[in-house]
């Protein structure tokens, strides 16, 4: 049995694996089932904040036995993959915002639809990252082209204008879901199913409710910023388990960092350009450093240059907002559909 838990798996011993997931466990289990036992709890900034630097400081402890047993490099790497994975995630949550504020769910029901959004996402996220992994190891010429796509993605990124929120209603995505799937119109309390006739044949059947449906799409949004974060992080790192272990402490604090952002989301306006900056920066490196081998770029540079952006990305926001107080978007659709009723 000892000598089973040395055999290496995707580049590291087992054990290291199974002692990561034990840990996710435990901490998943420590916050969902001590810390918010009532469904109906809602977390306030002051909290989010809280729960957010209990996380980040747990994430930064992992780095520091990463950095003693594998070594600086490898410390190095892990760090900089988690501020790159928790930089991009930012953006992520204002969208997650929209989609909550668009479908009226109240703050009450929201931590049940991240909670479940999550633990699919540490799922898809696995997934991806093994894909990638395989993808990686296979052709390093995959690289330069994950270096080529980070590029167009902060390109593209940069040259976007910002849209109204809009009414999601109308959005293709939704539409097609409500034409395929039985969906409820009202919400029922923080249940994501419900068994009410059919208004064709008049049998009980099941429904979606909002509540599902926001998941869903809170879902596919992740998948889609997947789609630039993971190879973002393959961009500082090819290690797996650093790959993993960072994405996954990122996304372990985006419940928490939700409910702080998105109270003031249109407080940072000006974070998506330093996103999209960061995006071309990790794409240049790979150029730089993999595809024509011109310098070796440390980690640290990376992770100075991450922080660097982000940094000056909150800060002019922050500035160039200042002394607004606008109405959170959620509170603001809430009181739009109370009108309307």
């Amino acid at each position: 049995m000892v000598d089973f838990l040395y055999i290496a798996w995707l580049g590291k011993p087992i054990w290291m694996w199974l002692g990561f997931h034990a840990l996710i466990i435990g901490l998943l289990a420590f916050d969902l089932g001590l810390l918010h036992r009532d469904k109906n709890h809602e977390i306030g900034v002051r909290e989010s904040l809280g729960l957010t630097a209990f996380y980040l400081t747990l994430g930064l402890i992992f780095g520091g036995w990463v950095w003693w047993y594998l070594g600086p490099r490898a410390g190095q790497e892990y760090v900089a993959g988690l501020v790159v994975e928790k930089s991009l995630s930012m953006d992520n949550v204002f969208v997650i915002a929209v989609i909550l504020s668009a479908l009226g769910i109240p703050r009450a029901a929201q931590h049940r639809v991240l909670v479940w959004g999550i633990l699919a996402a540490i799922l898809l996220r696995g997934l991806m990252i093994g894909l990638g992994a395989a993808l990686v190891h296979q052709a390093a010429w995959v690289l330069s082209l994950f270096a080529a796509f980070l590029i167009y993605a902060g390109i593209k990124m940069l040259v976007s204008k910002d849209e109204e929120e809009g009414d999601l209603q109308d959005n293709a995505a939704v539409r097609w879901l409500h034409r395929t799937l039985r969906i409820t119109p009202e919400l029922h309390g923080q249940r994501f199913v419900v068994r009410r006739a059919d208004p064709r044949s008049g049998r009980r059947v099941l429904w979606l409710t909002p509540l599902a449906l926001a998941l869903v799409l809170v879902n596919g949004a992740d998948v889609i910023f997947a789609v630039d974060s993971v190879p973002a992080i393959f961009a500082i790192t090819t290690d797996t388990f650093v790959v993993y272990t960072s994405n996954i402490f990122a996304i372990l604090g985006l419940r928490a960092l939700y409910f702080a952002l998105a109270a003031m989301v249109d407080r940072f306006a000006y974070l998506k350009t330093a996103l999209a900056f960061i995006l071309i920066f990790i794409g240049a490196k790979i150029v730089v450093a993999d595809t024509f081998g011109l310098m070796d770029v440390p980690p640290w540079v990376s992770l100075a240059v991450t922080l660097v952006l982000l940094c000056a990305g909150i800060a002019y926001s922050l500035w160039r907002t200042r002394g607004e107080a606008p109405e959170p978007r959620v509170e603001r659709r809430e009181a739009e559909i109370r009108g309307r009723a």
